[in-house]
Order: structure tokens, then sequence, then C-alpha cells
């Protein structure tokens, strides 16, 4: 059995990758468990010198990784770069914070020497997605090994290119032989991997339903998760807002990634005195972007497979069937590859696919409210908690119901979301528990060790 990379901008297949057998996953898990227990006593400088060598080795090597995640997974050229270098940032933020962040912590406490001290917990699996087939891996990849553990990768099926590369990209990059590994396995052969007493944690980033079983699968076994799951983020437009800045943010939280991804704006809900005037700024952006090969200069790719633009297209339809007006788009395109056009629905409410469902493509589901507090309701009125943003002139205000009133892990105030090495990551609700990056992310996957020494 092999996993294919398919390109979805042709429907032709790329390549096949032959999978490794039980035999060949139990010697590549030892061999990282093993080489564990060397890298955490090569001492923080080494490692923080290994972060900065990969930085560069990501920049020299940007166009080839961007080249290799349209070809895989449909992402234009211009996001692959940026895609490449917000990785690099990453490494170098961790270069610079890993000093203070895992140094140890004293604590007075009379009559005896009391410390918290950060150690490695070994082998941490993290099994990760398609749509940002660099950065996911690499925010979970780099704090977990930079506080001195060893990472191994379950990389979706489809982009094992992308995962050969990241993991000859540590290896040229100074990190010692089995540090970082890839397994080239499916889905179903997953639960037999975390089980393996070599694994000590587990993250993933994914589907809410593969969240679930992931859980199920670490919980049995005791062994610690931090999953980053689906999300129907809010967009709230209140009347008061800037409608130049509500509608770029709206079209770039949305077409980013041709719409596939967890924080994208998939529900705009705009308040109904300024809902109009919305509509027609919004529809004027969209018709300037172009939709094409991710090896030109395009703003949106294909979706990444047939099945996937199958299932936008039923949502889009069983909208309609509810009641939401067609605006832009929802028609299936001639020719070859897995493209969606841009697509507009108005007039979404509750109990239609657009609302309830994640919508997982560039699909604009905007929602008329009443006041400010119906459309703070309308936001909330979701399983998912991951992100969520509102518009206002009074950034006051704005902060306020941000950090009080919306319920999910990011909120952003007159801008589309996006994740920042320097802030925490992660969602509630069914989009799932922990957090990734900043000094945060780094606590996760790590023993934090009380120690104290009596006085005599």
């Amino acid at each position: 059995m092999a996993l294919i990379s398919i390109n979805p901008a042709t429907g032709d297949e790329i390549k096949a990758y032959p999978k490794h057998s039980p035999v060949e996953i139990g010697y590549i898990l030892n061999q990282a468990s093993q080489a564990q227990k060397n890298w955490c006593n090569t001492g923080l400088n080494f490692r923080i010198s290994c972060l900065e060598q990969t930085a560069g080795t990501l920049r020299d090597r940007a166009k080839e990784y961007a080249k290799l995640m349209a070809m895989e997974m449909g992402k234009p050229l211009s996001q692959g770069l940026g895609e490449v270098e917000k990785c690099a940032w990453l490494c170098e933020y961790y270069a610079e914070k890993a000093k203070p962040y895992l140094a140890d912590q004293e604590v007075d406490i009379s009559g005896q020497k009391s410390l918290i001290s950060i150690q490695p917990i070994g082998l941490v699996l993290g099994i990760m997605p398609w749509n940002f087939p660099f950065w996911q891996v690499f925010r979970f990849a780099i704090p977990t090994i930079t506080a001195g553990n060893s990472a191994i990768l379950k990389h979706a099926s489809n982009v094992q290119g992308c995962a050969a590369a990241i993991e000859k990209c540590f290896i040229d990059s100074g990190f010692l032989e089995n540090i970082f590994r890839n397994l080239v396995i499916p889905g179903q052969e997953v639960a037999e991997v975390i089980k393996d007493p070599s694994i000590a944690a587990v993250t993933l980033t994914g589907s809410t339903p593969a969240g679930k079983s992931v859980a199920e699968t670490a919980g049995s076994v005791l062994k610690k998760t931090v999953l980053e799951l689906g999300g129907s983020d809010p967009y709230v437009v209140l009347e008061d807002a800037d409608l130049v800045i509500a509608t770029d943010a709206c079209v770039i939280g949305r077409t980013l990634n041709a719409g596939q991804s967890c924080i994208g704006a998939k529900r705009i809900i705009v308040h109904e005195s300024v809902y109009d005037s919305f509509l027609t700024h919004l529809e004027e952006k969209l018709s300037t972007k172009i939709m094409g090969d991710p090896l030109d200069e395009v703003d949106m790719g294909p979706m990444v497979s047939a099945s996937a633009r199958d299932e936008i297209h039923n949502q889009v339809e069983r909208a309609i069937e509810s009641g939401a007006d067609l605006r832009l788009g929802g028609q299936m395109p001639d020719g070859p590859g897995f493209y969606y056009p841009i697509t507009l629905l108005v007039d979404v409410k509750p109990g239609m696919a657009a609302f309830d469902e994640e919508i997982f493509g560039p699909v604009f589901s905007v929602i008329k409210a009443k006041d400010e507090a119906e459309a703070i309701s309308l936001a909330n009125q979701t399983d998912f908690g991951l992100g969520a943003a509102v518009f206002t002139r009074d950034k006051i205000k704005g902060e306020e119901i941000a950090k009080k009133h919306l319920d999910a892990g990011l909120c952003f105030v007159n801008d589309f979301v996006k994740s920042d090495p320097r802030l925490p990551f992660g969602g509630i609700k069914q989009s799932g528990y922990g957090r990734e990056l900043s000094s945060i992310g780094m606590m996760e996957f790590v023993n934090i060790k009380t120690v104290v020494v009596k006085n005599d």
C-alpha cells in the first residue's frame, strides 16, 4: 500500500509513497525515543543554534517548498512563500525566548530551597493536516523539540512530499539524527502508534471527529493530548464599523488558502443598518479576486480534492434550498482540477448548512442582525469556539466584546483572525483544548517539576 499525492490543479498523480510496515514503524519509534535521551542532554545553547540554522534553511529553500505546497495541496506560490517565512520567524522567536521560558523558577519558601524546573517528557506524536503543511508541523515541532523532546510526524496522506522535505530540513539544519521523524502511514493506523509505550503525548490539528477519536485512544492509555480542531468563526460587523476595514478583513480571512482554514471568516454577522452597504463593498472586492493555477499569480487555487469540493457544493446547495440567497458563485466550473469559485450566500439564518456547519472552502455566509445584542448572540450560536472578530470604530467597546462576550480562544478587533508565534493559539468547545505557540504552548509537553531541598 502507498499514500498517493494528487495535484489538485490537474487531478494527476504526483507520486506514490510506500507506507511504513509495522516493523519499520516500531524501529522508527525506537530510534526517535532513544535519540531524545541524547538530545535533552545536548544543552539549550546547542538546540538554539539548530533553530537559527533552521530559519536559514527555510529561507534558502522557500521557493522549493512553496512550489511543493502548490503542487500537493493547491496553495498559491505567494501564500506558500509567506508560510515558509512564518516558519522561519517561529524558529527565531523560540531561539530568542527559549532560555527565559525554560529557566528554573525559584519559589520563596522559608526553610527550604524550592524551585519549578521545566523538563522534557520524551517523544511527542504530531498528527497534522494538509492545509498549512509546513506551518502546522513547525508550530508543534519547534517548541516541542526546543524543550528537549523528540517528535514524530504523522502528516496528511496527500502531502507526503512536504513531510519528507520537512524531515530533511531538520536533518540539514544540525538537529541530531532521529529527533524529528516522519511516519508514512494512513490515518487508520494512528491508534496503534498512540498506544505505543514510546509515545509520551499527542497533538492533533484536524477535524472534530478526528480529535474525539485521538482523545479517546490517548485517554485509554493516559497520554496527554492537545487538540486544535474545526471552527465556525464569526466576524461581527457593528453599525459603527469602518466598512472598508471590515470587508478587507473578511475577504482576506475567507479567501486565504481558498477558505481551507480552521480560522476562516465563516459566518459574517452584520448589523442591519449597514447590511446593504457592507454587501456592496464585499461584492466589489470579491469580483477582483482571481482563481487559477497556484503556480501562477492568483488569489486562490483549487480545493484540495474532488471529495472536498463536492462536500462544499453540497453544503451550498442545501443552504440555498433552505432559503439562503446566492449572490455570487455556487457553480461547479468545467475543466480539470478541483476548483470551486468564491461563493456569496446572503440572508443566511440558523438552521441552514451555511450557518450550522463548518464550510471548508471560499463560501461567504452573511447573516443580518437587528442589533448588537443579537449579533453577539448569533456569533456564539455554534458548537465551535476557535476564533472570532468584531468590527467597530469604538475600540474600547470592541475590546470589551472580544474579551467578555465572544466565546472563542482567539478574538480580534478590526482585523482577521490569525496565528502568531508570540500569542497562544487554540480553542474551546468543539474546537478542542490546549494551546500552541508562545510560552503557554511550550509548556504543554513538558514536565513542570517541583524540586524542594530542605535546609539543614
